[in-house]
C-alpha cells in the first residue's frame, strides 16, 4: 500500500530525525537519491552522465539545496551542470559551495533583474541554458509552497517544458499544492518527480498529479504516524480485502445484492448496474424495477420483482438510483431499509440528506465531478480542482462514505469530512487503476453494481468502494488496451481483473 502524508506531518518528522543526525546529513540522504535518479535517467536517455547537459532550477528551500548537491554529485560524474538561482541571495549556502567546488556554474536571477519574460541578459542565459539541457531539475519550491510559480519563474518553467529536455521534479512539481493536489497558478510539469520519505497528497490526487509524471519514492529514515492522511490500495491489499467463498457457502451465505435501477427510458442502466454486480462477489442479485424484463433476458440468473424494493426479497445491501428518473419512491424504500445502501446517479438527487444522515447502517454515495457539485452547491470546476476537499466535504455533510469518481477515484469516509462526520477519521483512499477509456457511458452503472455487490458480501463502506474502483479501473484497462470500450465491454473484464489480482 502506498501512503502519503500532509505537509506538517513530514516535517515534524523531518525534525525529530534532524535532532538525531549531524547537521545536513538528512539532505545529503535525499540529494544521494535524487542525483542517482537523474543519473539513472541521464544513462537510459543521453547514454552517459558525462557530458551531458543538467540545468538545476533552484529557489530559496531545502528542495534548491536538494538540487544543488545532486547537481555537485552529477557534476564530479562529469556532467556540465548550470544553476539558475531565482533568489540568490536566499540560495542554500552550503549546497551551493558544494556545486562551485565540484564545477558547476550559475546564473543569478534577481529581482532587480527579473522581469515578466526575463527580457534581460541574466534571464536570456537562463532561458538558452534551459532550451539546451538534456535534463532540468525543479527545486524552486518546496513542499510547503501554495499557489503558482512566481511570474519570474514562469518563463523558466514554460522553456523546460518546450526543450524536451526530461524535468525531473524534488519533492513536488513547483506550482502545485502538497495537501490538497490543488494546482492555483501556473506549475512545472515533470516527467518525474522523486519524493523523500513519503508520498505527499498531492502527488496522488489530480490535478496536480498529473504534473508530477512518475513518482520515486527515496527513503531517508523518517519515523511517520500509523494513519496517514491518503493511501492508495496495491494488488496484494485488494486480494486481501475480496470476499472468498468457503466450502460451506451457498448464495445466501455469500451475500444478495438488490438492485433498484433503471426506467423505461433507461432500462440500459439497470441491465449494467445488475452486469457489475453479478461480478462483484455477492451470492445472488435481485432486481427490482420497471426494466425487469430487459435484466432477464440478458442475466437469467437474476431473481427479478416489479413490486419495488420493500417486496423483492430479503438482501444484504441495495444499489439505488442509475437511470430511475425523477421516481424518488425506490429511493425512500431502500434508504429505509436496515442494510447498506449505495446511492448513485439520479438517486444522488432524490435522496433526502437528513435520512441519509440518520441511517444507522452504512451509507456509500457514488458521485462524479458535476453531481458532487450539485449536492455541495458549487460549479464543477471548484470540485474537479480540489477533489480532495470537496470528497471530504461530502462525506461530512451527509455522515456516509463517499466515492468520488473521476480522473482519480476518491474514497472518504464520514469521519474524513468537515462537518459533523461520524466515526473516527480515516486515510482517504485514491485508486489508482483508472483509465481515461472508463469515460462512457453507463461505465459508472457497473461500477455501482460491483460496489453493492461488495456490501452485501460483507465488506465496509470504504473497502467496497475502493476495491470496486480497483477493480473497475483494471477491468478498463484490460478491455480498452488503448482502443474505444463500451461499458459492457468493462463488466465483461471485471473476471480478468479479479483473477489478475489474486494471482499477484
Amino acid at each position: 500500500m502506498r501512503t502519503a502524508y500532509s505537509v506538517e506531518t513530514v516535517r515534524a518528522a523531518e525534525r525529530d530525525l534532524m535532532a538525531r543526525l549531524p547537521e545536513g546529513a538528512l539532505m545529503q540522504r535525499a540529494a544521494a537519491g535524487l542525483a542517482a535518479a537523474c543519473a539513472d535517467l541521464l544513462g537510459r536517455g543521453y547514454g552517459r552522465v558525462y557530458g551531458s547537459r543538467v540545468v538545476l532550477l533552484v529557489g530559496s528551500g531545502d528542495n534548491g539545496g536538494d538540487a544543488l548537491y545532486a547537481g555537485a554529485r552529477l557534476a564530479r560524474r562529469g556532467a556540465g551542470v548550470t544553476a539558475v538561482l531565482l533568489t540568490p541571495e536566499r540560495a542554500h549556502a552550503a549546497g551551493l559551495a558544494a556545486l562551485r567546488r565540484a564545477g558547476g556554474r550559475t546564473v543569478e536571477i534577481t529581482d532587480a533583474n527579473a522581469d515578466a519574460d526575463l527580457g534581460t541578459e541574466a534571464g536570456a542565459a537562463a532561458v538558452a541554458a534551459v532550451r539546451r539541457a538534456d535534463l532540468v531539475v525543479d527545486g524552486i519550491v518546496g513542499i510547503g509552497g501554495t499557489g503558482g510559480l512566481r511570474p519570474e519563474a514562469v518563463p523558466l518553467a514554460e522553456a523546460a517544458e518546450r526543450s524536451g529536455a526530461t524535468v525531473v521534479a524534488v519533492d513536488l512539481p513547483s506550482g502545485v499544492d502538497a495537501d490538497t493536489g490543488e494546482v492555483r497558478g501556473t506549475a512545472l510539469r515533470a516527467d518525474l518527480t522523486v519524493t523523500f520519505g513519503t508520498h505527499k497528497p498531492g502527488l496522488l490526487v489530480d490535478p496536480a498529479r498529473e504534473y508530477a509524471g512518475s513518482v520515486r519514492l527515496v527513503g531517508i529514515g523518517l519515523d511517520l504516524p500509523a494513519e496517514p492522511e491518503l493511501e492508495a490500495l496495491q494488488h496484494v491489499d485488494v486480494a486481501r480485502l475480496l470476499p472468498v467463498p468457503g466450502a460451506e457457502s451457498d448464495k445466501y451465505r455469500r451475500g444478495v445484492v438488490g438492485i433498484a435501477a433503471g426506467s423505461a427510458r433507461y432500462p440500459g442502466a439497470a441491465v449494467l448496474a445488475v452486469a457489475g454486480a453479478l461480478r462483484g462477489g455477492a451470492g445472488a442479485v435481485r432486481y427490482a424495477g420497471p426494466a425487469a424484463r430487459d435484466v432477464i433476458a440478458r442475466f437469467p440468473e437474476t431473481l427479478v420483482s416489479d413490486r419495488g424494493p420493500k417486496h423483492a426479497g430479503r438482501v444484504q445491501a441495495w444499489v439505488v438510483g442509475p437511470g430511475i428518473g425523477d421516481d424518488a419512491g425506490p429511493v425512500a424504500e431502500v434508504l429505509a431499509a436496515d442494510v447498506p445502501v449505495l446511492i448513485d446517479a439520479d438517486g444522488l438527487r432524490l435522496a433526502d440528506a437528513s435520512v441519509v444522515r440518520a441511517r444507522s447502517a452504512p451509507t456509500l454515495l457514488t458521485p462524479h465531478a458535476g453531481e458532487a457539485a450539485a449536492l455541495l452547491g458549487v460549479e464543477r470546476e471548484e470540485v474537479e480542482a480540489g477533489r480532495l476537499a470537496a470528497a471530504r466535504e461530502l462525506a461530512g455533510r451527509y455522515g456516509a462514505t463517499v466515492l468520488l469518481k473521476g480522473s482519480t477515484t476518491l474514497v472518504a469516509d464520514p469521519g474524513n469530512g468537515s462537518a459533523d462526520g461520524k466515526g473516527i477519521a480515516t486515510a482517504v483512499r485514491v485508486n489508482p487503476t483508472g483509465t481515461s477509456w472508463l469515460a462512457t457511458a453507463g461505465s459508472g452503472d457497473v461500477l455501482s453494481g460491483l460496489a453493492g455487490s461488495l456490501l452485501a458480501a460483507g465488506l465496509p463502506a470504504r473497502d467496497a468502494g475502493s476495491v470496486a474502483a480497483y477493480l473497475h479501473g483494471l477491468a478498463g484497462r484490460h478491455a480498452a488496451d488503448g482502443a474505444p470500450v463500451g461499458a459492457h465491454d468493462v463488466a465483461e473484464a471485471i473476471p480478468g481483473a479479479w483473477r489478475d489480482v489474486t494471482r499477484g
